[in-house]
């Protein structure tokens, strides 16, 4: 079996969300096809990967696409790879998960199971960024209004959600939004009673339901983010995520030394290269690698693997299509390590549902795992109608 051409698939954009899906769907002359994602779609990054797409796609053209790990190495290690993230390693991405779709299909096998077999059934799921609300059509909330915050966070409860997850510096009470340099330099204490305001809010509603992670987005620096986890310590967080830029890993030191918060953060760190540091100083709790801009399933294993070597748990970062949330169910499925999906707002968007065949969704807080041959999940014909395709053969 061969690799016959690549199709480079633009999804219709929905500007609302700020994003614009790009997937990669690899053919064979068996006529075995699996599709992949780059997941770098926030703030329409993914755009930038389709002419990498273009480059990556006519190096692996007439090769065996089972030999996938072979193909990893050969575009990680290209000129440009080297030392690089972001865009291009959502372009490896994509092309890996889509040579584990065909996998998958050729040997009529769940993905999972080709990784080894599946440690649980089901995936415990966390509701995501309730700051913008939970099963609403776009981003409208901020935690700056509480009613609003807090009847997407006792929406979530009610589904049967036992974990919660809450940016609470987006905005000010009035719908502000913090300032850059204040995010950076020094919390003032009106943005401190607020968050104390916000918390216990959600307090009330999950004390006893649920547990809470706390995401700062990197608005944070080390001085700034043990400000505002002096008063979040007191509500017993689960987790606090990105809570510094990742590039700034003098940051985190200073954060294990100065607070009670287990740490996180990954989604814009890419391969077990970048990770390693962060392991061998014992610096975050749990890694969130993101399996769109990693260097997909095949790195995406390989950071589990040596997280596990340093006692470190695993949470995949999740936030684009419903074909992003198949690929990382069947990473959670496959290793001994993992705690909790990510199950984003956006995931529960009206087009995000239906643009794909299948809708993996929770229910009372639990994935059921794809049991289809390959990832389980692609675009529907209305949507390849609607997605611009350019073809590399």
């Amino acid at each position: 079996m061969k690799i016959s051409s690549v199709d480079i698939l633009k999804l219709k954009e929905h500007p609302e969300h700020g994003q614009t899906p790009v997937l990669v769907r690899i053919n064979t002359d068996e006529g075995i096809y699996g599709y992949g994602e780059a997941g770098v779609s926030i703030g329409n990054y993914s755009l930038g990967s389709i002419e990498i797409l273009k480059s990556f796609s006519r190096m692996i053209l007439g090769r065996d696409p089972l030999q996938n790990d072979v193909i990893y190495e050969k575009l990680a290690h290209a000129f440009w790879s080297k030392g690089n993230g972001g865009v291009i390693y959502a372009a490896i991405s994509a092309i890996d998960a889509a040579l584990w779709d065909i996998k998958g299909k050729y040997f009529n096998k769940p993905v999972y199971e080709l990784l080894g077999g599946k440690h649980r059934d089901k995936i415990r799921a966390y509701a995501s960024q309730l700051q913008n609300g939970w099963k609403y059509e776009q981003f409208i909330g901020s935690p700056g209004d509480l009613e609003f915050l807090k009847h997407a966070v006792q929406s979530a409860v009610d589904e049967g959600y036992d974990c919660v997850k809450i940016d609470f510096l987006a905005k000010h009470l009035d719908g502000s939004r913090i300032d850059f340099y204040e995010g950076r330099n020094h919390l003032s204490l009106k943005t401190l009673r607020e968050v104390d305001q916000k918390l216990d809010a959600v307090k009330q509603i999950i004390d006893g339901k649920a547990e809470l992670i706390l995401e700062n987005h990197c608005i944070t620096t080390a001085h700034t983010a043990i400000q505002f986890a002096k008063v979040a310590e007191d509500y017993g967080p689960m987790l606090l995520e990105e809570p510094a830029d990742p590039q700034d890993i003098h940051d985190y030191e200073k954060l294990r030394e100065a607070i009670n918060i287990p740490l996180a953060t990954g989604e814009r760190i890419y391969t077990r290269r970048e990770f390693l540091p962060y392991l061998e100083k014992n610096l975050l709790d749990v890694l969130q690698p993101d399996l769109g801009n990693c260097g997909g399933i095949t790195e995406g294993r390989k950071i589990a693997d040596l997280a596990e070597l340093y006692g470190v748990s695993v949470q995949t970062h999740t936030c684009n299509t419903a074909l992003s949330v198949a690929i990382a169910l069947h990473l959670e499925a496959a290793i001994p390590n993992f705690i909790i999906h990510e199950h984003h707002t956006s995931n529960t968007f009206k087009h995000n549902r239906e643009d794909f065949v299948y809708d993996y969704q929770p229910v009372n807080g639990y994935f059921e795992l794809p049991t289809l041959p390959g990832l389980g999940n692609e675009p529907t014909e209305k949507t390849l109608a609607e997605s611009q395709v350019e073809t590399v053969q």
